[in-house]
């Protein structure tokens, strides 16, 4: 059985899914992109946008009953490789240092609305 996670506190989805769903043991989220949920739009820079992605996946773990913590997984869509090192050094401080999740990053051709980085995550309940 699933449940289906939702707040307010993360953009909505943009599309025929939800924001994360609930099921085994696990939480998996859908991609998030930068989007602040109040204003409705991107920040600037690769810096604030990799911020704003993963306030996004917290605020839906939050949902869930979950810390950063209980994240095993992450995947990071960039639309430019070479935003790696800049993204990297935000992403560090979502996650206790020692206890990272496993994670991916590729570089794609494109994102929804031009964004410059798109996250999502699989968490342990």
């Amino acid at each position: 059985m699933k449940t289906i996670i939702s707040t307010s506190q993360a953009p909505a989805a943009i599309g025929p899914y939800a924001q994360a769903v609930k099921a085994n043991g696990f939480v998996i989220t859908s991609g998030q992109l930068p989007i602040d949920p109040a204003a409705g739009t991107f920040p600037e820079g690769i810096q604030a946008q990799t911020r704003q992605s993963l306030t996004n996946v917290k605020a839906i773990l939050e949902e869930a009953g979950l810390t950063m913590d209980a994240v095993l997984k992450t995947t990071v869509f960039l639309s430019d490789m070479n935003n790696f090192a800049a993204m990297n050094e935000v992403y560090a401080t979502f996650f206790t240092e020692g206890s990272f999740p496993a994670r991916s990053a590729v570089e794609v051709a494109r994102l929804p609305k031009d964004a410059l980085v798109e996250i999502e995550v699989i968490a342990a309940l």
